[in-house]
């Protein structure tokens, strides 16, 4: 029985992951620059909608990693990375050419989709060599590498803009993703063995289904990850204009992105000391009862009373600090939660949970992103119904139901 090559050290496995899910991060975060010049050339009438080009991005993930993933376990995950390489690169190419904003918004969908490759193939990957709180850890390192990425994406986007116009952006975009698919194909031999992989059939995809469907905590995870998503599609859809329209910071926001970012790190190291101490269960629902807590004082103080408007700012720059490292202390935790029971169905089970998440995720993100009315308002009401919610539904288990670590 052959066996496979044995790949590089962890930490530059971990690197590679990371920079693999950096191609998400980038084709998001450096366009939040962009977005104001693109409604004034694509859609001047109605601003607002220039943030589609973010919620649809999320889509096409969304539609990609429910394919991904069963195609990974049938064969391979790295021919199903190189593969979804070469569709992210149409789409990006396409994008660059866009004449309209409707033809924009279908390039963004399939550049979404060649996107997909990590969040199904790359998680399954990890699935490969780790399982339960060690993989919820391994990939709190790759969430913290990964996460160096959003803090430098907007600077890029505006750094492009300073030279040309925004669709130069997407020439960086494939730049990058052509220098990390060659790290992939030199450096990253395959992690799932031959006799492992599963026939692409319908017979048994529907069962994987219905094993996937009847895992209650697999369940549960994907909601929880659905509500998180979709607080950070809704504060990316309208962190540009808040910036811009309250505080009148629009020249200086990629630089305060940059710094929420770095400061979210702490959200992913935090998680990956504590998972093995305290349990998955745990951190992630101490994450959201405080993500709640946070959530509603801002939102009282900023309703309630007339602060400055320098205190304001402040006041919404640490919760979107935490915002996004509630991120890095759940979406690990739910992932390795819900495929401890799943590994011989890895690639099918990370392509339909990430699916479902992304795609409901943007269903109920757009419309408060849509609602954004020049204030944080909307966003925190939304963030707020979303934390409660989750919270509700990971005290459902026990933590007798999911591992401790």
């Amino acid at each position: 029985m052959p066996k496979l090559a044995p790949g590089p050290s962890p930490r530059e496995f971990v690197a590679l992951i990371a920079m693999l899910f950096a191609t998400i991060a980038l084709s998001i975060d450096a366009m939040l620059p962009a977005l104001p010049a693109i409604a004034a050339e694509l859609s001047p009438g109605d601003v607002n909608k220039a943030q589609l080009v973010i919620g649809v991005f999320f889509a096409g993930m969304g539609v990609g990693t429910l394919l991904t993933g069963p195609i990974s376990d049938a064969i391979g995950r790295k021919t199903a990375l190189l593969g979804c390489a070469v569709i992210y690169l149409i789409g990006t190419a396409l994008c660059a050419a866009a004449p309209s904003l409707e033809l924009l918004l279908f390039a963004r969908f399939l550049q979404g989709i060649g996107a997909s490759g990590p969040r199904a193939a790359g998680v399954a990957m990890v699935r490969d060599k780790y399982k339960g709180a060690e993989m919820a850890r391994m990939m709190s390192f790759v969430m913290m590498v990964f996460s160096l990425v959003p803090a430098a994406a907007p600077l890029l986007g505006q750094f492009v803009l300073l030279f040309g116009s925004w669709r130069l952006i997407f020439v960086a975009f494939i730049a990058f993703a052509i220098v990390t698919n060659l790290w992939l194909i030199l450096r990253q031999p395959e992690t799932l063995a031959p006799e492992n992989r599963r026939r692409l059939e319908l017979g048994l995809l529907w069962q994987a289904t219905k094993e996937l469907a009847l895992n209650r905590v697999a369940m549960i995870s994907v909601l929880c990850q659905t509500l998180t998503s979709a607080s950070l599609v809704a504060t990316l859809s309208s962190q540009q204009g808040i910036f811009a329209d309250r505080f009148g910071s629009e020249a200086t926001f990629p630089m305060w992105f940059a710094v929420i970012a770095l400061c979210s790190i702490s959200g992913s190291f935090a998680n990956s000391q504590m998972v093995r101490r305290l349990g998955m269960f745990t951190v992630i629902r101490a994450t959201y009862a405080a993500q709640l807590v946070m959530t509603l004082v801002v939102l009282g103080l900023i309703s309630l009373l007339p602060l400055p408007l320098s205190f304001e700012f402040g006041l919404h720059i640490l919760w979107s600090i935490g915002i996004f490292a509630m991120m890095g202390l759940t979406m690990g935790n739910l992932n390795a939660m819900a495929m401890e029971k799943l590994g011989h169905i890895a690639g099918f089970a990370a392509s339909v949970i990430t699916a479902a998440s992304t795609v409901l995720s943007v269903l109920i993100a757009v419309p408060v992103g849509l609602a954004f009315n020049g204030t944080q308002v909307p966003l925190m009401i939304g963030a707020s119904l979303f934390s409660a919610l989750a919270l509700l539904l990971i005290l459902t288990l026990r933590p007798r139901g999911v591992t401790a670590g």
